[in-house]
This record gives C-alpha cells, sequence and structure tokens, in this order.
C-alpha cells in the first residue's frame, strides 16, 4: 500500500519533472522514518538529519514545523510501515527555475527479521573518514551502494557489508553494522564517515542503559573472525541478526535478543 503524496505540502498525483534534479543529476537528499501505530518514531532526530543533509548540499527547506506536519500526516495513513521524505534541488536544466521539491509519502514495508547473510564488499566510493563537503550527507546518489547490494545478492547473500580499500568495516548500503566480543558491543565509529544511523544510536543508547559497554572504532574485517554476535541496525531492519560475513558464521546470541526487545519496547 502506498498513501498519498505530498509535494511541499499539497497532494499530488506523484509525478515530478523530469526536468527535476534528483531525475538528471541523483541531486537531493532523503530520510526514511517507521511509523508504529500511526506515530512516526524519532522525528526530531530524522529532521536533525535531513537538516545537515540539506545544508551540506545547499538545498533550502521548507519550516520544520511544516515537515513534520506533513510527516505525521503520512504516519496517520501509513499506520506500520515506512515514510519517505525525499528533498530535491529543483530544475536542472539551463534556463528552468523550478523550487526545490519535498516529497513525502509512505508504504506498507515490514522489518526484516533475518537473520541476514552478508558478503564483504570493497566500496572505493565511500570516503572512509576522508573530509570532504557531504560527508556523512544522507544524499539520494546510492547508485554504488545498491550495486554492492546485487554484487552480493548475485553471490547468493542477501546484501553487502561495506569495506574499506585498508579493510576496515564501514556499514551496509543501507543499514549499520555491530558485533559482540566478550559481551561488549563494538561498531564503526562515525568518523569513519558512515552515516549517523537514527537506529544505530537509539541501540547503543540502550545498550549503554542495560549496562553493556559500548565501543565506536575502527577495526578491520578480521575482528569479526573473534565475534560472539553480529547485527544490522535500520528503520527496516530494526535489530537484525546477521549469521554470516562471507565464510564466517554465527548463530543468532542472546545480547542480540535483548537488543531487540529493548528497541521493540522503545517504538512501540
Amino acid at each position: 500500500m502506498i498513501t498519498k503524496v505530498l509535494i511541499n505540502g499539497d497532494i499530488s498525483d506523484g509525478r515530478i519533472p523530469v526536468t527535476d534534479s534528483s531525475v538528471l543529476r541523483g541531486d537531493g537528499c532523503f530520510e526514511v522514518l517507521k511509523a508504529y501505530g500511526g506515530r512516526a518514531f524519532a522525528t526530531e532526530e530524522h529532521l536533525d538529519r535531513l537538516e545537515r543533509s540539506a545544508s551540506a548540499l545547499q538545498i533550502p527547506l521548507p519550516r520544520r514545523t511544516d515537515l513534520a506536519s506533513w510527516i505525521e500526516t503520512i504516519a496517520g495513513e501509513v499506520v506500520d510501515g515506512a515514510i519517505r521524505v525525499v528533498v530535491t534541488r529543483g530544475a536542472s536544466v539551463p534556463g528552468l527555475e523550478d523550487p526545490a521539491n519535498v516529497i513525502v509519502f509512505g508504504h506498507s514495508w515490514n522489518a526484516e527479521k533475518g537473520p541476514a547473510r552478508l558478503l564483504p564488499v570493497t566500496a572505493p566510493w565511500h570516503s572512509s573518514g576522508a573530509s570532504w563537503r557531504l560527508a556523512g550527507a544522507k544524499t539520494i546518489s546510492y547508485a554504488p551502494n545498491l550495486a554492492a547490494t546485487r554484487e552480493a545478492n548475485d553471490a547468493g547473500f542477501d546484501d553487502a557489508l561495506l569495506v574499506s580499500e585498508g579493510g576496515d568495516v564501514l556499514e551496509g548500503p543501507t543499514f549499520s553494522v555491530a558485533w559482540v566480543v566478550e559481551g561488549k558491543l563494538e561498531t564503526p565509529g562515525l568518523e569513519l564517515a558512515i552515516l549517523d544511523s537514527i537506529t544505530r544510536r537509539v541501540v547503543l543508547d540502550l545498550a549503554r542503559g542495560h549496562g553493556f559497554e559500548v565501543s565506536e572504532g575502527t577495526w578491520p574485517l578480521a575482528r569479526l573472525a573473534i565475534a560472539d554476535e553480529v547485527v544490522a541496525l535500520s528503520t527496516i531492519r530494526e535489530v537484525q541478526p546477521v549469521v554470516a560475513v562471507g565464510d564466517l558464521v554465527w548463530e543468532p546470541g542472546p545480547v542480540t535478543e535483548i537488543l531487540a526487545g529493548v528497541f521493540a519496547a522503545a517504538t512501540g
């Protein structure tokens, strides 16, 4: 099911001009929120990140209160599902001055319970901590990430695990990762220019609140060889067990189960 589509707050047929920057240049940013019982989860945190992304792209946004209102309108329609907010620059053809577009709509999308099997894929397009203008921005230019997913699918895996050219663990194409070593939760740090995932942030705070030590940093892929559990984190996956990364295999573990339970309680 797809809800009604709002473009700049107005009900639309969902069509945008072929001259739009999202079509011609992949120039824009986006957010995906999850609605639970007709309410969007962590709206303010998602809007914070949307504002950072739009600022990095130098795309003006409507008033924050308007954005929040549009999101809640769609949350009420989708009830339990995904809410997509897409911001485009507007016209990308010289001579046209179409303004930026903010598209908001929702659709059914159940959590991907998994467990997931991931293929390590080297990501030369990822800055891996190098400073640049769009580091950490959630842009709509996801073609390299989705190519990594297809590479993993072609090899018989569910998705990819992106690894830097130096061999360090980064993130999934559309999710964050963490793992457990001797009871401690480890995850790649934001200094690697991975996405500041809202789900990751919430889960790490919940883990600390339940007595788990959390360490954010830089680890080589080989670190997973001593991990007891691996987990994928995202708005849609929520807290999903990972049972394979390449040739390494695990069973879903107790820490993942605890984190999934406390996250479900936080969103319920």
